[in-house]
């Protein structure tokens, strides 16, 4: 499913390609955790659907893990 978010850090949109279905994004949407909805999902994707942030611009505020 493609994801387009725009980053509060850059106000850029990004649109990536994320294997999540539709029914686990309104699960999400619906109130369900996002690690229990989209298990499947790394923390740096995760963090990209609930705040546009992606990977990158983690990286470049907060320093790498």
């Amino acid at each position: 499913m493609k994801v387009t978010m725009t980053s509060p850090f850059t106000s850029k949109r990004h649109t990536q390609e994320l294997p999540v279905t539709e029914a686990q994004f309104n699960a999400w949407k619906a109130g369900e955790l996002i690690q229990v909805a989209m298990p499947n999902l790394t923390a740096g994707q995760r963090e990209f659907i609930k705040t546009g942030i992606t990977e990158e611009e983690w990286n470049a505020a907060f320093g790498e893990e």
